[in-house]
């Protein structure tokens, strides 16, 4: 089995999923909220370094730009987000047509690895303080 960041092109496959996904997100009304107070210049890029590394790509985001610790807790201590998540989700579903991922095992793939990742980050709600420290970089074999 390959990897999805094989499945996806590498890293150009992912930059591209990565823009698509962005757009998305900032036209929502649900998901803008998140990017409401601003972003880091370089997001779509960052996003697609991390989204390359736990994909089965090189570890380009741990090496260089951060941790998973400090992922888990950009997205932490904002109370329940199961509805930010769900609308996350879609903008995800959406970016891969966008891209031409049609269905079939990679999208069902990606789709599982969204949902589980999602899960992941939603794990502490009450303050990003609650993160503990070492958490590595996930590669997701699904």
């Amino acid at each position: 089995m390959t990897t999805l960041f094989d499945d996806l092109g590498g890293e150009p496959g992912i930059l591209r999923l990565a823009e698509a996904w962005h757009v998305r997100c900032l036209a929502h009304p649900i998901v803008s909220h998140a990017f409401s107070h601003g972003y880091h210049p370089q997001h779509t890029e960052r996003v697609t370094a991390y989204w390359g590394e736990v994909l089965g790509g090189p570890a380009r985001y741990s090496q260089e730009l951060g941790t998973e610790t400090e992922v888990v807790r950009m997205h932490s201590g904002n109370g329940p987000a199961e509805e930010m998540f769900a609308a996350g989700a879609e903008c995800f579903a959406g970016a891969l047509t966008d891209v031409g991922l049609a269905e079939g095992p990679t999208r069902e793939r990606l789709l599982a690895w969204w949902a589980e990742s999602t899960e992941r980050m939603d794990g502490y709600p009450d303050d990003a303080a609650d993160v503990p420290e070492g958490l590595r970089v996930p590669r997701w074999e699904g």
